[in-house]
């Protein structure tokens, strides 16, 4: 397409100052070509009238007779020669014609995705004299120029990165924001005493000061360097053991300016190491495990939680960023209060608001934390890897987990297991099989059982009412994102888009990233450097790198639908999930209302934006 604009909308006379802080978005009007046309859609706000509906132009013509109510539609007669806008209409009256904002979508030719040059890292060689190249690897959305666009923050990985529990050198760890069109704005280097792999460098882009501009915090140490070329700490140090790992020297938490890449402060990270054998091994495995993730703790502004530890202790202090100063809201340690909680961790922790008190709450796995830092539970069920939390079920009142969990003398019957997020009884559960229960997924893939469906690497298909569908399960496990034109979730595993077919009890392809040239993240953990809802309509899209590191391809539905919902990141829930899609073992956003067929009017929580 030639080009796009979108009229900035005002936020609708209802919409106050109350609940939580998100960012102020513009529509993401998307044009895709297909078969039929062009196929447009765009978002429908949080801060939207009820009764908003929309004109949409091509070039001077308006190409609806009556104004839309739906967020989607196909210009038959466009080309790639055309250009669109959308103007809102409230009570009958369009918006006045406004500056426009920029495009944030611009296809050409027939391609289904949108392709953001990457300019990758140069190749490097460890202390012991081996090489090493980089590949993309996972990341982040945030608007850090406060344009209402979404920029993407990614992480650029060494071939040598490795698991806590594996001895070696690694190259260093990157991380470079880039606009949609392919604009670096900066790249930070982690340098030589962060260790690279997936549970060491869990890094959160979000507006937390509500400047209208988000910020980037993360794990620093002694010579990592800013996107200004500012070194952090000591730039001579280097800590590394013989074995690669790094278990001295300061560590510390930074924030940077999410437009300039500058660090804007530093403290130490908590809790320290201390003593690395007293987190269960003497070698580096159990003391390096961090997550993070955002939280509404204070029921309006963002705060920051960064963790350390979830096989053995576990300690969670959330941050705020305010005013440009950086202070402790509170610590969690599982060896001064809630010892339940000591080896009740998972490789990712998500959050919700799972008591109903307007304040997001951490759920590190088998245990939750509490808004205040104080535990509200632990199932005892022990560490696992995968959860979901969500309104899995609309049958019952408030939110779900579903877990699976890793350990047979500790999950004992419950291997895979719902249980209630606000107290934490145990719903329905699956036997384990005497196994570690490696993959879990919960998404509504059967429209003949109300709620989503849940599965693992090990049993059955189960409703989320607890009814067992089949003594099988479905064979992908890995990822979900909403595709087409229902309600129903898609599969996403690796570099495809799958369907769930009740009838013949399999998935049928919806479209193959690798017949464009797309690849997959983290091994078999399969995932994508992002998926989300980032454009467009409230479907999501998902952001694959090619086989080579060379593009980032940002793929979007170019299926019609007839459901009108506000985009899911005006959900605060779903995206403070999204937040965290870069750490550990990151499981697919949920948002706070049940999503899926025979879905109630979703009750959207007050907002409000800078």
């Amino acid at each position: 397409m030639q080009g796009l604009q979108a009229e900035p909308s005002s936020p609708s006379p209802s919409v106050t100052h109350r609940g939580k802080q998100v960012e102020r978005l513009g529509r993401g009007l998307v044009a895709l070509p297909t078969p039929q046309g062009v196929f447009l859609s765009w978002r429908l706000l949080g801060s939207d009238a009820p009764d908003v509906l929309f004109n949409l132009y091509r070039g001077a013509t308006r190409l609806n007779a009556e104004p839309l109510a739906l967020t989607n539609f196909v210009d038959a007669k466009g080309s790639a020669d055309s250009v669109y806008s959308l103007r809102a209409v409230l009570a009958g009256q369009e918006e006045a014609a406004q500056a426009s904002q920029s495009a944030e979508w611009l296809a050409t030719g027939t391609q289904p995705f949108k392709t953001v040059p990457l300019r990758k890292p140069a190749d490097g060689v460890t202390p012991d004299g081996k090489a090493y190249t980089y590949a993309m690897n996972d990341g982040s959305a945030a608007d850090l120029d406060g344009d209402g666009n979404y920029e993407l923050i990614v992480k650029w990985q060494p071939s040598n990165a490795k698991d806590n529990s594996q001895a070696g050198y690694t190259g260093p760890t990157y991380l470079d924001a880039y606009k949609l069109d392919g604009t670096r704005l900066w790249r930070l280097d982690l340098g030589p005493n962060i260790r690279a792999g997936a549970h060491y460098t869990s890094f959160l882009a979000y507006d937390f000061d509500g400047d209208g501009k988000a910020e980037v915090m993360l794990k620093t140490a002694d010579g990592s360097i800013d996107g200004q070329g500012k070194v952090i700490g000591d730039a001579k140090a280097d800590y590394r053991n013989a074995a690669g790992y790094v278990l001295a020297g300061p560590e510390y938490l930074t924030v940077f300016n999410g437009l300039t890449g500058a660090a804007m402060a530093s403290t130490d990270y908590l809790p320290a190491r201390g003593e690395v054998a007293a987190w269960g091994d003497a070698y580096g495995n159990r003391v390096d495990r961090f997550l993070a993730g955002v939280a509404y703790l204070d029921g309006s502004r963002p705060s920051a939680v960064f963790s350390r530890g979830y096989y053995t202790r576990a300690v969670l202090v959330a941050w705020d960023w305010r005013d440009g100063r950086l202070s402790r809201r509170w610590t969690f340690d599982s060896d001064i209060e809630g010892g339940e909680v000591r080896g009740q961790g998972a490789h990712w922790f998500s959050v919700a608001d799972v008591d109903g008190d307007g304040r997001d709450d951490i759920v590190y796995g088998a245990a939750t934390i509490g808004s205040d830092g104080k535990m509200l539970y632990s199932t005892g069920l022990c560490h696992g890897d995968a959860l979901h939390v969500g309104h899995l079920d609309p049958a019952r009142a408030g939110q779900q987990i579903f877990m699976v969990h890793e350990t047979p003398r500790c999950y004992g019957e419950h291997g895979l297991e719902m249980h209630d997020a606000a107290t934490g009884k145990i719903l329905w559960s699956m036997p384990g099989q005497g196994t570690d229960v490696g993959r879990g997924v919960c998404m509504d893939i059967d429209p003949k059982y109300p709620g989503e469906e849940c599965w693992g690497s090990v049993g059955g298909l189960m409703s989320a009412g607890g009814v067992l569908i089949s003594e099988q399960h479905p064979k992908k496990f890995n990822f979900a994102l909403w595709w087409d034109g229902d309600l129903l979730r898609e599969s996403l595993d690796g570099v495809n888009i799958d369907k769930w077919n009740p009838a013949s009890f399999s998935f049928e392809r919806v479209l193959s990233g690798a017949d464009f040239g797309a690849a997959s993240n983290n091994g078999t953990k399969a995932t994508p450097v992002l998926s989300a809802d980032l454009l467009g309509d409230w479907r999501e899209e998902v952001v694959w790198a090619n086989a080579d590191s060379t593009a980032l391809l940002v793929f979007s539905t170019t299926a019609p639908t007839v459901h009108r919902l506000r985009t899911l990141m005006h959900d605060p829930q779903y995206r403070v999930q999204v937040a965290a899609q870069n750490a550990g073992y990151n499981q697919p956003p949920h948002p706070s209302f049940h999503l899926g067929v025979g879905m109630a009017s979703p009750k959207f929580q007050a907002i409000n934006w800078p």
